[in-house]
């Protein structure tokens, strides 16, 4: 029946609620949280989240849970269990040193399984290409063909109806492993994304390409969702310039919703990488957001997208995407707050670009191109209500640089590998 989901979450909630204890968050009421206690008196949440008929439970005794909802559900045995995968991505854990763990995010299965699929309707049907995946040329330096490659200079035959209906497949088989972690390939696919309509002959082939580029060379790549905190001094300059910050606006505070949960647990340590490539699109001459943002160590949120503005220089281009990184943040703390988890001080934001950080963090600095005020006062008011921290890294430290542009092969190598655990 059409409304059959619909009774099942009211059945679902109703079990939770009543009979469990849960809450469901104002933020996402597919996450449902309960306070807790442990042996020791830490308080804490415990989390269940719920992904239509898949339950996820996160707290120190899980099955207790999980027995009082096998009372009013019918249960597969097999699959009480810790996660081994979840909608796709592999589950596993790594313990250190000092006894403590993180978890292990990957999509090697997932991949597999894609790639098998797309040299088979190769083989197959062959979309009029008259040539299989192995006949394409293969570079494991990167995901195109070349490092030079440009998906809107690409001037080869436009596909046709059936082809078009491939390409789109690919694309959004490539978006999904992006969303699995696959942070190395998100500048790649972000790109080909913008031809969903009319894609070239080339465009499939650079999408093929990124398929052999995670089967033979980097398919066993995971992202470590690392729970440690870290530690680095802020100069002396940057703490004694937020008061004055604070006196150029002074109506400036941070906005902390009034039916927020109250914070229960260990508290959360915001970092941020954001960069952006300049006038990156050659016909356009649009510019490139990539935005890395972390949870302690854990990396939670990537994004690399073409910016909707056309900045005439890359200060406008730099401040546009410190805009975009900052309301990701505030969206972040908002949930965060909703989830009843507290968070560490100010998100530190890291940039390598020195006039947007004088200008984001200098009270004196004065904006000299008037079209970016939205942006420049923006995030300067954050600054100096609290929220963020801005700053400088070198352009080589910067992870976000991955998703701005399509990187020479030593830098690409060296940034995933402190991005992600590299199994190449």
């Amino acid at each position: 029946m059409k409304s059959s989901a619909l009774q099942f979450w009211k059945h679902l909630a109703e079990t939770l609620g009543n009979n469990l204890g849960f809450k469901p968050s104002l933020a996402d009421p597919d996450l449902c949280y309960k306070p807790m206690s442990a042996s020791n008196g830490f308080k804490y949440y415990a989390y269940i989240l719920v992904y239509v008929e898949d339950i996820l439970i996160i707290d120190k005794t899980p099955l207790s849970f999980m027995e009082m909802i096998k009372e009013k559900f019918t249960v597969k045995p097999e699959s009480i269990i810790e996660p081994t995968s979840y909608l796709g991505a592999d589950l596993s854990k790594v313990h250190f040193e000092d006894r403590s763990f993180a978890w292990l995010m990957g999509s090697a299965n997932y991949v597999g399984n894609v790639v098998k699929n797309v040299k088979k309707d190769l083989e197959q049907d062959g979309f009029e290409f008259n040539r299989k995946l192995s006949d394409i040329r293969y570079s494991p330096k990167q995901p195109y063909t070349t490092a030079s490659y440009c998906p809107e200079m690409d001037t080869s035959a436009l596909c046709n109806d059936k082809q078009v209906t491939f390409y789109q497949n690919l694309i959004g088989i490539l978006r999904w492993i992006v969303e699995l972690g696959r942070i190395d390939i998100a500048y790649e696919v972000s790109k080909l994304s913008s031809y969903l309509v009319e894609p070239r002959a080339g465009h499939i082939i650079q999408a093929i390409h990124i398929f052999k580029y995670l089967d033979i060379r980097h398919c066993k790549s995971e992202l470590a969702l690392d729970p440690k905190y870290q530690y680095f001094k802020l100069p002396e300059a940057v703490i004694n310039r937020r008061s004055l910050m604070k006196e150029m606006y002074p109506d400036a505070k941070e906005d902390i919703p009034s039916n927020a949960t109250e914070p229960c647990g260990n508290a959360v340590q915001i970092n941020c990488f954001v960069d952006s490539d300049h006038a990156g699109d050659k016909v356009t001459r649009q510019s490139q957001t990539g935005i890395l943002l972390y949870c302690n160590s854990a990396p939670i949120i990537w994004y690399s997208k073409r910016q909707s503005t056309c900045e005439t220089s890359t200060f406008g281009s730099e401040f546009v995407a410190l805009h975009i990184a900052t309301e990701l943040v505030i969206s972040l703390q908002y949930k965060l707050r909703m989830f009843g988890i507290p968070i560490m001080g100010k998100a530190n934001m890291f940039c390598d670009n020195e006039a947007v950080y004088k200008n984001s963090s200098f009270a004196e600095s004065t904006l000299q191109k008037k079209h970016n005020s939205i942006c420049y006062h923006r995030v300067r008011e954050n600054v100096a209500a609290g929220v963020i921290t801005i700053i400088k890294v070198d352009s080589g430290s910067n992870l976000s640089d991955i998703l701005t542009k399509s990187l020479p092969a030593p830098l690409r190598k060296h940034l995933r590998s402190l991005i992600m655990y590299c199994g190449d």
